[in-house]
């Protein structure tokens, strides 16, 4: 098998083949830190998160590289509007997004570098574009000269024909042309500034990705990724910058994820309709958040209503269960658990973990995939069922879900609950009242801890207990 991604680029799927074998350079366009995560940015999250997970699972050391742009005009906004400086705005959403990170069960970045501390290389970039006549100053700014790349439109398929009757491009009378966009803008009185050829000022949006993708993963790197809102103008104009400058592709392969709808409607600011990551996590576990992302292919578009979060929270509990109890029988009996596996159970899992990765290999089908989880849960329940299965079988049950939940995590690793004094005082004194046959007694205590939100399961090998 080998991987197909699709690359926007081309619009088809292709081969993925890595400039260095077994080394992947991966970029993703990180956040704009002026306010809190919302859910349509936790979607290229956890997408590129699964994609680095495969990848690295398959064999591959991945450099995976997203910035931070902690200076720009939102930022610059909000600092007035807290009335704090825009370092203090950048550090406070830097902070809650990394929160955010972590309660999704995302990875941490390779690196995270910063506009505001990637200056001389924006600056330095900007200057060699000056020089090779793709930028010009106007005004104390610096424009893009799109004219002279010619290819400038091929990977979101506009044209500058269209672009010339004034399709997403602000007029200036500064500008040569209207489609020309800016790569440095000139300070404001009382704005951050950065002193520069050009004058006190700071960078456009465009050139900041350019210039940290080049100097942390070089002129070309594997794979760019990011929210399919990203293609045109930013994605389309770092292409024109980098490539204008090293004369090589920016990226081999391009990969956009789909927008989310707030019950079938686009969301949007104007709409009002924004959900926010760390309200939602107040409600719903990683795993059930990861699972609804996860279930519909990151190329298309997703649809968030309660319903469909409530179906994924039911979904990502059943696997959970599944895990656990695989767990729990094997804590049973470890030393049985060193022998060998029964030839069906290894035949299954095998089948099991063959088709997720037929799945992920055709351009990350995680939906597909799942449906290969649940047949792991099946077989995992119908072994639990059988008083004969081996302990070696749950050993390698858990060895085929632990392969395919570390790309998917759809039970993101969390340190063990603690039940609570007055939770585990109630299952101690359950314990007794069924010793004693006293199942009134018993029924009463279940119900108490179930509107505590704690369920208990009562197994052949002992009451264990879970939160709901």
């Amino acid at each position: 098998m080998a991987l197909q991604i699709y690359n926007t680029m081309t619009r088809s799927k292709e081969t993925f083949v890595p400039q260095e074998s077994g080394k992947v350079k991966m970029y993703v366009c990180g956040p704009t830190v002026y306010g809190y995560m919302h859910i349509g940015n936790a979607r290229p999250v956890i997408v590129f998160d699964m994609v680095r997970n495969y990848l690295e699972l398959t064999g591959n050391e991945v450099n995976y590289v997203t910035n931070f742009t902690d200076v720009d005009d939102k930022l610059i906004r909000k600092a007035e509007e807290m009335k704090t400086t825009v370092a203090e705005v950048a550090e406070i959403f830097i902070a809650a997004y990394q929160e955010d990170l972590a309660g999704l069960g995302v990875k941490s970045a390779t690196m995270n570098p910063r506009v505001t501390q990637s200056m001389e290389l924006i600056i330095e970039f900007i200057k060699e574009l000056e020089n090779k006549g793709y930028a010009y100053e106007s005004g104390g700014d610096v424009y893009y000269r799109t004219a002279k790349f010619a290819d400038y439109g091929k990977l979101s398929r506009q044209n500058l024909e269209e672009l010339q009757f004034g399709i997403r491009v602000e007029v200036d009378s500064r500008k040569e042309k209207p489609e020309d966009f800016v790569l440095w803008k000139a300070a404001k009185p009382g704005e951050v500034r950065w002193h520069s050829p050009w004058g006190e000022g700071r960078p456009g949006w465009h050139i900041e990705c350019s210039a940290m993708a080049r100097e942390f993963l070089g002129d070309t790197i594997d794979i760019h990724g990011g929210g399919q809102d990203l293609q045109f103008p930013h994605h389309e104009c770092e292409c024109a910058q980098t490539e204008a400058l090293t004369g090589k592709p920016l990226s081999n392969y391009w990969m956009h994820n789909g927008f989310i709808n707030i019950g079938d409607e686009k969301m949007s600011k104007s709409l009002g309709n924004g959900l926010l990551v760390k309200d939602i996590r107040q409600r719903f576990k990683a795993g059930a958040i990861r699972y609804f992302m996860l279930s519909t292919h990151y190329r298309n578009p997703l649809n968030f209503t309660e319903e469909s979060m409530l179906s994924a929270e039911k979904s990502a509990e059943r696997i959970a269960l599944a895990e656990s109890n695989v767990k729990h029988r094997l804590e049973l009996d470890p030393e049985g658990a060193k022998g060998r596996a029964s030839e069906q159970i290894t035949e299954r899992l095998s089948a099991i973990v063959a088709n997720f990765h037929a799945k992920m290999q055709d351009d990350f089908n995680t939906p597909d995939a799942i449906t290969a989880v649940f047949d792991w849960v099946s077989l995992a329940n119908n072994t639990l069922a059988n008083p004969e299965a081996l302990s070696a079988d749950f050993s390698a049950l858990l060895q085929a879900f632990t392969e395919m939940n570390a790309v998917l995590r759809l039970t993101p690793e969390n340190e063990e609950e603690a039940a609570g004094e007055e939770v585990e005082r109630l299952i101690a004194e359950r314990a007794e009242a069924r010793k004693n046959k006293n199942w009134g007694r018993s029924d009463e205590i279940r119900d108490e801890l179930n509107a505590m939100g704690i369920l208990l399961e009562d197994t052949p090998q002992g009451m264990r207990w879970r939160r709901k």
